[in-house]
C-alpha cells in the first residue's frame, strides 16, 4: 500500500452527529432523545449486517449520554457478561450479544429485570433481529421487550452523497466518477471513503492539480 494512502488521517470519534443517517432517521433521532434524557423508552435493540454502523451508534450513544451527565457504560457481549452493578446506571450499551457465553447470558437476563424494575435504558445490539439469536429463550424475549430496529446499510448513492457532502467541507466539489472509482476500488466502508476524500484533498493541494479521476489514480498509483 501507498505511503500516502497509509498518511490518511484517523477517522474521528464516533458521534451522533456525524453518523450519516440514510435510511436510520428515526433510530438515530430516538438515540439522541435517549441519551438527552428526553425519551421513556427502557430497552432498545439494534440489528444489521456488518459495517452499517452498529457499534458506532452505540459507542456514540454512550459519549452522548456522558456528556449530558448521566452514569452509562458501553460493554462487550463476552464471557461472564454485564455485572449487577451496571443495574444502577442510567444507560447500558452492550455491542455483540451473540458473543455471550451461558453465564454471559444469564446475567444479562438478569440485568433486563433489574432495569425493568429499577431505572436506566439498555441499548444492545447483534447481527440478527431477536427471535433469529442463538440464545436463551427467556433472553431472546428480553431484548424483544423494548423498541427493535434494523440499522440499514447506506447505500452506493448514499455513500457517494456522504463523501461529496465531505468534499464540500472541505472546499472542492467531488466528481460523480470520482465518488464511484472508490466506490468500486477501495474500501467500502464510509470512514475509509471519507478518509481518501480527505487524502485527495491533500493530494490536490501538494500537486497543485484540481480533483479529477486521473488525479486519483496518479495518487493510488504513486510511490
Amino acid at each position: 500500500m501507498k505511503q500516502l494512502v497509509l498518511d490518511i488521517a484517523p477517522a474521528p470519534a464516533p458521534t451522533l452527529d456525524n453518523f450519516v443517517p440514510g435510511r436510520n432517521a428515526e433510530l438515530l433521532h430516538l438515540l439522541k432523545d435517549l441519551a438527552a434524557g428526553r425519551s421513556r423508552e427502557r430497552f432498545v435493540y439494534i440489528w444489521g449486517e456488518p459495517g452499517c454502523g452498529r457499534s458506532h451508534l452505540l459507542t456514540a450513544f454512550v459519549a452522548a449520554a456522558a456528556a449530558s451527565g448521566h452514569g452509562v457504560v458501553c460493554t462487550e457481549g463476552a464471557e461472564g457478561g454485564p455485572g449487577p452493578e451496571l443495574a444502577g446506571l442510567d444507560a447500558v450499551a452492550l455491542d455483540g450479544v451473540q458473543r455471550l457465553d451461558d453465564a454471559g447470558q444469564i446475567a444479562l437476563f438478569n440485568l433486563c429485570n433489574r432495569m425493568r424494575e429499577g431505572r436506566g435504558a439498555l441499548l444492545v445490539s447483534g447481527p440478527a433481529a431477536p427471535a433469529q439469536l442463538a440464545l436463551r429463550p427467556d433472553l431472546v424475549s428480553r431484548l424483544a421487550w423494548g423498541l427493535v430496529y434494523q440499522v440499514h446499510a447506506l447505500s452506493d448513492g448514499e455513500k457517494a452523497d456522504a463523501m461529496a457532502g465531505r468534499a464540500r467541507q472541505r472546499g472542492f466539489a467531488l466528481a460523480p466518477e470520482v465518488a464511484g472509482y472508490l466506490l468500486r476500488h477501495w474500501r467500502r466502508d464510509l470512514p475509509s471513503l471519507l478518509g481518501m476524500v480527505d487524502a485527495l484533498d491533500r493530494y490536490s493541494l501538494e500537486t497543485k492539480r484540481p480533483v479529477t479521476l486521473p488525479l486519483l489514480r496518479r495518487m493510488l498509483a504513486a510511490p
